[in-house]
């Protein structure tokens, strides 16, 4: 059986190292920053009721969306100052994690 080297240079703290990188390590998806414009789900549940509408202004903490999730009700909290620029779920909607539910301009 054949050993596959696969050399390459990896970075740590401005330190770079040669070494042998694995397939997974290579394949990887690479780190992308959120979008603080973008409010998203950060679990699996029911929009229960959407607190805001399209062009409102909003303030950082505000109030935006209810989201049922294993019989709790989460409040999704605005991040930043803006305005809503879409609303891309209605009440009733079962989300998965990670779904966008609103849009900051």
């Amino acid at each position: 059986m054949k050993k596959t080297e696969n050399p390459g240079i990896l970075n740590i703290n401005s330190t770079l190292y040669k070494t042998r990188l694995s397939p997974k390590f290579i394949n990887r998806k690479p780190y992308k920053p959120s979008n603080p414009k973008a409010i998203t789900s950060f679990i699996p549940g029911t929009v229960l009721d959407i607190l805001v509408e399209e062009g409102q202004f909003v303030r950082k903490d505000e109030n935006l969306v209810i989201l049922d999730a294993m019989k709790m009700q989460n409040i999704m909290k605005c991040n930043i100052d803006g305005t809503i620029r879409k609303i891309h779920v209605k009440r009733g909607d079962k989300v998965s994690k990670g779904t966008i539910l609103l849009e900051l301009e």
